[in-house]
Formats: C-alpha cells, sequence, structure tokens
C-alpha cells in the first residue's frame, strides 16, 4: 500500500466514524453543520494517532477514538478560523465556510459543539487514567498553552512589528505544532509508554508543515486548494519565507525532515509510515 492510499484509508475510518457518533444527535441546523465541518481534509493529524498507537500495540479502536478526538477539534479551529472576527474567508477545501453555508452564529455554536466532541471522544477508553491523561493533554495543546496562543499571537502579529524567525517559529509551535504534537504523543499515551522520541519527531514535523504551507502560500501552488494566496505577507506578517527566502526555507524543511527521521531510529523499521508522514507534508502541494 502506498502512502497515500494508507493515509486515505485512516481518513475513511476517521470520517465515518465522527459521522457515526452524530448519527443519534437532533438533526438541528448546528449538528448539519458539525457533519459540513467533519467531512473532507486529508487528516494528518488522525493519521498520526494511528500510526503512533500501531507503534505501541494499541487497540485499534482505541487509536480510532484519538484520532476522531483530534480531527474534531482541529474541525472547530477552522470554523472558528474562518469567521469574519478572524480571517474572514468565504471557501475552506472548496466549499463555502460555515458562516457562509448558515450564517455566524451557527458557526460560533457547530464550532463550540466540535470541540466539545472532541473530549467526549478523548475520554472514549477503557482505562480511566488513559482517559484523564488523553483529555488533559488535548486541553494544554488545543488552549491558551498551545493552538489558542498561537492564534492570538498571529493575529497580533498583524498590527505589530514584524516578528524575527525565534518568534515566528514560537508562534507556530502553538498554532500548528500544538496539535500536531499531540496527535504524534497519542500512541505512547495509550500505551503509557515514553512520549520522547515521538514528541521530538512532532516538534520537527510540525514545523516543517508550517514552512511548506508558507511555500505553497508564496509559490502560489496553495491556489490549487483554494486558499487565498500570499494572504500573510498581504497582512504584513513576517513568515518563514520572508525570513529566510523560498530556498532557505526549502532546506530548513528537509533539515526538519532528516530531524523526524532521526528521532524514529528507536522504532526501526515498523516506523516507515511516520518517515512517509514527514517527506509528504514537505512534498504536498496543497
Amino acid at each position: 500500500m502506498t502512502f497515500a492510499d494508507r493515509l486515505a484509508a485512516h481518513a475513511a475510518r476517521i470520517e465515518s466514524h465522527l459521522l457515526a457518533t452524530l448519527d443519534d444527535y437532533p438533526g438541528d441546523a448546528v449538528v448539519e453543520a458539525m457533519r459540513y465541518a467533519l467531512r473532507g481534509g486529508k487528516r494528518l493529524r488522525g493519521f498520526l494517532a494511528i500510526e503512533s498507537a500501531a507503534l505501541h500495540d494499541v487497540a485499534p479502536a482505541q487509536a480510532l477514538a484519538a484520532a476522531a478526538a483530534v480531527e474534531a477539534l482541529h474541525a472547530y479551529s477552522l470554523v472558528h478560523d474562518d469567521l469574519p472576527c478572524m480571517d474572514d474567508d468565504d471557501l475552506r477545501r472548496g466549499r463555502p465556510t460555515i458562516h457562509r453555508a448558515w450564517d455566524e452564529a451557527t458557526a460560533v455554536l457547530a464550532g463550540d459543539a466540535l470541540q466539545t466532541l472532541a473530549f467526549e471522544l478523548a475520554a472514549d477508553q477503557p482505562d480511566a487514567e488513559v482517559a484523564r491523561d488523553l483529555v488533559r493533554s488535548l486541553a494544554q495543546a488545543a488552549g491558551a498553552r498551545g493552538m489558542v496562543l498561537g492564534q492570538a499571537r498571529d493575529i497580533a502579529a498583524e498590527h505589530g512589528p514584524p516578528l524575527d524567525l525565534d518568534a515566528v517559529t514560537e508562534l507556530q509551535a502553538g498554532k500548528t505544532g500544538a496539535l500536531i504534537r499531540w496527535s504524534a504523543e497519542a500512541g505512547p499515551r495509550l500505551a503509557r509508554a515514553d512520549t520522547g522520541p515521538l514528541s521530538a519527531y512532532a516538534d520537527a514535523l510540525g514545523l516543517a508543515f508550517q514552512i511548506a504551507d508558507d511555500l505553497l502560500d508564496a509559490t502560489g501552488d496553495a491556489a490549487l486548494a483554494g486558499k487565498a494566496v500570499g494572504k500573510d505577507a498581504a497582512a504584513g506578517k513576517a513568515t518563514f519565507v520572508s525570513l529566510l527566502g523560498i530556498d532557505g526555507a526549502r532546506a530548513r524543511a528537509a533539515q526538519l525532515v532528516d530531524e523526524a527521521h532521526a528521532a524514529l531510529v528507536p522504532y526501526g523499521p515498523r516506523a516507515e509510515a511516520l518517515r512517509d508522514a514527514a517527506r509528504f507534508v514537505v512534498e504536498r502541494r496543497s
């Protein structure tokens, strides 16, 4: 099976699990908006959760619950990120954003409900201590020490002096990297094992992912995915490309892939899917 096939297979399983979870919910507009937000996407975060769990011989059902949890939380973040008070985007994955397809109030509520769904899913573990650890660590990754903090710093950067490389790196470690790190750590957390190697892997992967996004934005390839090209640059915000140049950003991304691969050495050949994921994030075209 190729990496693309493996990624797609995991994505299909995760989406099916998420939508099935909503089957007994009321048929209100908010729930329909949640279903809408949960469809599509590469599911890289969920992929990392499933594959990191496989490295630790975790039962597939346990891994799927964790994968669905992080994808529900990621979906919430996108719904809120698209709102007029944030990025004010009209399209997401080639379709109207929630606040365009419905309205702003429905988008806010759907995002709120997706966030709470994430913690419900994270808690769905037979071991109560594992469930507590997953919920606690996901809250930390998502909140004001992780993703939300990164988003707040990103907004603040629009109105302040351009950030330097260290500041941009720290910002993106929260905004993009925190959920990627939680996803890669999900496997050892489920197994009550050492998270160290996969934490190091995820830190390199998350930064490479953001550099690749900045390169897509700068080169115009992001237009293939219906993204606004050059949005951060137009807002005057520093990016990895503006700070390192295109060649420098590509070189740094390649270096980070090497670092991610090095972190996987303790797992040997079993970690090949995660090595493929590191290559994928810098080679993708959307």
